[in-house]
């Protein structure tokens, strides 16, 4: 019986419950599996020992019964060939064999009780091992999916450190500081004072020639 109470516990608690609590869902629902199996292997084992007792029980009680039988003849053989003292001593045999009957015949029932209780708890261990294989594609399937959509959920709100996306967004941030950076040092440097003026000393010699035409043209007038 040692065997059901170990495994008792497993089989009353919820594989769910058993994957909330592993690191790894798919290779918990197997080893759960692995468990099962290994351990309706050690009750079946019990079971074929129960059994051998089963039997061996029948066959003592069953050789008891002969011998009563065969002693209770022997006493009639005896009575009829007028032999009393004889019959006496053949039936004081059959006495102590019913005895002995009443013994077997206890015993046998016990442990066919038993017997008849391992299988039937070798049956439904078998039962829920079946229920078990038949969820395990399903609960692995769920779990891989909960993975799946964690991942997605956590590329797109960026709070991945790792994921491409925010990868790119990095490197943007660090070129638009080196641009920036760069034009920093183009304005400290004097670069862009420059340029300026230079475009307006062209709009000012620009407007002197304007002047300067004017002024020819009057006076060729």
């Amino acid at each position: 019986m040692g065997i059901f109470e170990r495994v008792g516990d497993l089989f009353r608690s919820n594989v769910n419950d058993l994957l909330d609590r592993a690191e790894d869902p798919e290779k918990m629902v197997k080893q759960i599996i692995i468990d099962m199996e290994q351990q309706i292997r050690e009750a079946t084992q019990a079971l074929g020992q129960a059994m051998a007792s089963e039997k061996q029980a029948a066959k003592q009680l069953e050789n008891a019964k002969a011998q009563a039988q065969d002693w209770e003849n022997k006493a009639k053989m005896a009575l009829g060939a007028g032999n009393q003292e004889l019959a006496r001593k053949a039936l004081a045999n059959k006495v102590t064999v019913d005895g002995n009957i009443q013994s077997f015949q206890a015993s046998y029932d016990q442990i066919s009780a038993q017997t008849a209780e391992l299988r039937s708890r070798v049956e439904t261990l078998k039962g829920k091992l079946e229920e078990a294989r038949m969820r395990q594609n399903m609960l692995v399937a769920r779990a891989r999916m909960a993975d799946a959509q964690k991942d997605v959920a956590t590329t797109l709100s960026g709070t991945s450190s790792d994921s491409a996306f925010s990868k790119l967004d990095k490197m943007e941030r660090k070129i638009e500081g080196k641009e920036a950076e760069a034009e920093a040092f183009a304005s400290m440097s004097g670069d862009t004072t420059f340029a300026k003026d230079e475009f307006k000393e062209l709009a000012q010699d620009s407007a002197v020639d304007s002047e300067m035409a004017r002024l020819m043209a009057e006076m060729n007038k």
